[in-house]
């Protein structure tokens, strides 16, 4: 059987709903909203990037 990720799905989803939150209360339309909610949907891949840009990788 396989590792059971309950974990890091329930931390994945924490900051999802943190991240739609932020970008939503931010927004001045509805397009900047659902663009806001797509930015939550890869905001790991986001702090994964800025990461290895500041350690010049």
């Amino acid at each position: 059987m396989g590792k059971e990720k309950g974990a890091e799905g329930a931390i994945y989803g924490l900051g999802f709903i943190g991240a739609v939150v932020y970008y939503i209360q931010h927004a001045d339309s509805f397009a900047t909203g659902v663009i806001g909610f797509l930015k939550a949907l890869v905001w790991p891949a986001m702090v994964v990037y800025k990461v290895l840009e500041y350690l010049n990788m």
